[in-house]
């Protein structure tokens, strides 16, 4: 029988991907969250008394901000090797954009597979084969599988490759393949990475994504870990799914469909939310929450987000303290129809943000007026993922929503003090 674990897409110290800083914010918690859960996969491995641990591309996330990085990984393989649990690694993308990652001698246990070809490497008392390459650059457009090398007779035979297959989405397309170029090869387990979600893509053999060992923003929501693969002669490979991650990261949906009152919002928050928690317990989770619907409040919401954002985050804290922690709110809500017998400028106002909001060129157009006043905002507003762009229709169009909430809001109040 073999055992063996396959993983990929560690990120090893990935830096944070823009939290927003508030009290209490998990900044420290989420720093360390790759080597937490990488210190599972090492946990789980030794106590299932694996034969290896495959590593399949981007264990780190480019190059390092010290050697820290590198003796902290070197530290936990020797753990592995103190129970003569073997690893093998092919370097992905991003290990590619790093220039430190290759100067630092690894144990004899550790082996990393050549970038100039494909390389196999036999362990002998075990009848295995593993053959890989790795990424010599950080975009790797070649098809590598077509020059992989034929099946070892009598050995199990496992293809380790970094790759987007025919692509997907989210994921920038390497290493180009198709299903058919790994079946065909006649290997008996093909180990990929690079896509960031569990996929098990065929069965016959097997050609699994195990997904991140961790998220690390929004986009890598939910579930995150490896898998146990367990191979016995004439049988097919039993694959075993293991959550290895420490914090999760979800998105959390509230609808304000027939609100009435505005406390209605933070309970109907509060039920949502509450689910979110239990399903993932006792792992912590980092939420966005997005409100929308058709609501009386729109208006209300929408001129002032932030009184929201922050009662959302601190009903979070009251609730579930360190088991929860709100990386932003996001208001997509829509007014309800209006009378006819609203006033003429209110009226004339929502018809002009109505056809804005439905016309692209537009929203540029007015993306292109603003420019120069986007460049004299304060740097958060102008870096990172959060910065304003006038060339993105999508965010003009928050800000229209907004803009136009605070001009009713503000002519209400006008029209009622006259």
């Amino acid at each position: 029988m073999i055992k063996f674990i396959h993983s990929a897409d560690i990120h090893l110290d990935s830096p944070l991907q823009r939290l927003e800083a508030y009290e209490g914010a998990p900044v420290e918690e989420i720093r360390q969250a790759s080597r937490r859960a990488f210190e599972n996969l090492v946990d789980l491995a030794i106590d299932e008394a694996v034969d290896f641990v495959l590593i399949v591309g981007d264990l780190f996330d480019g190059d390092w901000k010290d050697y820290n990085t590198g003796l902290y990984f070197i530290k936990q393989v020797r753990r592995l090797s103190e129970t003569r649990i073997q690893v093998f690694i092919i370097s992905g993308n991003h290990d590619a954009a790093g220039k430190m990652t290759r100067t630092l001698p690894y144990p004899d246990s550790v082996h990393v597979l050549s970038s100039r070809k494909p390389e196999t490497q036999i362990i002998e008392d075990l009848n295995v084969a593993v053959h890989g390459q790795s990424f010599s650059k950080v975009a790797i457009t070649d098809n590598l599988a077509l020059d992989y090398p034929d099946p070892v007779p009598g050995h199990f035979n496992i293809g380790m490759l970094h790759t987007s297959l025919t692509g997907r989405e989210g994921h920038e397309n390497y290493a180009p393949c198709s299903l058919d170029d790994l079946i065909n090869k006649g290997y008996d387990y093909w180990a990929l990475g690079h896509v960031h979600q569990f996929e098990r893509v065929a069965d016959n053999p097997p050609v699994v994504f195990p997904g991140c060992v961790q998220g690390r923003h929004i986009r890598e929501s939910g579930v995150k870990g490896c898998v146990l693969v367990t191979a016995e002669e004439g049988t097919s490979p039993e694959i075993t799914r293991h959550d290895i991650d420490v914090i999760r990261w979800e998105r959390v949906h509230v609808d304000l469909e027939g609100m009435t009152r505005v406390d209605e919002i933070l309970e109907r928050f509060l039920t949502i939310f509450e689910d979110v928690i239990d399903r993932h317990d006792p792992k912590p989770v980092i939420a966005r929450v997005e409100f929308g619907g058709e609501t009386d409040f729109h208006d209300q919401i929408a001129a002032d987000p932030e009184h929201l954002k922050h009662a959302v985050r601190s009903m979070a804290i009251a609730h579930f303290g360190d088991r929860a922690w709100i990386e932003k709110v996001k208001v997509r809500t829509r007014p309800k129809i209006r009378s006819v017998a609203d006033p003429g400028p209110l009226r004339e106002l929502s018809a002009l943000v109505d056809e804005l909001m439905s016309n692209d060129p537009e929203l540029l157009d007015l993306g292109k007026a603003l420019s120069n006043l986007f460049q004299k905002l304060p740097p958060d507003y102008r870096q990172g993922d959060a910065r304003l762009q006038p060339d993105a229709p999508e965010q003009l169009r928050e800000l229209v929503v907004q803009a136009h909430a605070l001009l009713v809001n503000r002519m209400k109040k006008e029209a009622a003090a006259s």
